[in-house]
């Protein structure tokens, strides 16, 4: 059961999957934003492709945990793509996520131009992957929980 996970942008949405025991993420493309109609069409086609079971998108909350504009315009996106792909999405605090993205691809030594071109399939993936630590952890301690 994959996971597709999504930073939205105005400009492109990157997009990493998880592998099939939900345990990692790795980045899988960037798609160019071009008009809802096309980039709602090349989401679904990703889903329907990887068989993916939900969606894991960064929610770009303010510093102080408040809804801004752009939070605003993925939640209106979700929505939008919800209605040709009705797969449940899970959103996660993407505050400094690109950062960490940045800092991962800075020291494994990867050139300015090429992180620029990688930089929202990286932070696609660090949302992810926190989810899927996330998901993990819930998962030990309710197992721990009923041994207890």
């Amino acid at each position: 059961m994959r996971s597709l996970g999504l930073d939205v942008g105005t400009k492109t949405v990157g997009v990493a999957i998880s592998d099939p025991m939900g345990w990692t993420a790795q980045g899988l493309t960037t798609v160019r934003r071009q008009n809802f109609v096309k980039d709602l069409a090349a989401l679904k086609a990703l889903a329907d492709e990887h068989q993916a079971v939900r969606w894991v998108v960064g929610l770009p909350l303010n510093m102080d945990g408040s809804h801004g504009p752009q939070a605003e315009f993925v939640e209106d996106f979700m929505a939008r793509l919800a209605k040709i792909c009705p797969i449940p999405a899970v959103y996660i605090d993407e505050r400094l996520s690109s950062k960490q993205a940045q800092r991962s691809m800075m020291d494994a030594g990867m050139r300015r131009d090429k992180r620029k071109a990688m930089i929202d399939e990286q932070a696609a993936m660090v949302i992810l992957q926190i989810y899927l630590d996330r998901e993990r952890y819930q998962a030990q301690q309710a197992a721990r929980d009923a041994t207890d």
